[in-house]
């Protein structure tokens, strides 16, 4: 695994529940800020592996970015069950539940 990969692999694990980050966040700590869509692609390939909490991680809008009606909603289950609020169908407010690791 490469380490920027394995950076952000570690990253994600470790975002605990009710809280989110997002692939620009990710793709920062881990070491390269303008690598949000690798992230993506490391979310897509490596959650069901790793386990990762791939359903804490949003945009930069605070924004689910499923498309597909079926994932939007199973993301949004996921984080309204460790206690997410949604503004509308799929907003949160950022300020309120983004995880800051380095804090």
């Amino acid at each position: 695994m490469k380490p920027f990969t394995e950076r952000a692999v570690n990253i994600i694990a470790d975002i605990p529940p009710g809280k989110v980050m997002t692939y620009g966040q990710i793709a920062e700590l881990a070491g390269s800020p303008k690598a949000a869509r690798q992230v993506v692609r490391i979310l897509h390939s490596m959650s069901e592996k790793y386990k990762l909490p791939w359903h804490r991680v949003l945009n930069s809008k605070g924004e689910v970015g499923f498309r597909d009606e079926e994932q939007m909603m199973t993301q949004r289950l996921s984080l309204e069950a460790e206690g997410v609020h949604f503004i509308g169908n799929n907003r949160i407010e950022l300020w309120k539940y983004q995880y800051h690791p380095e804090s």
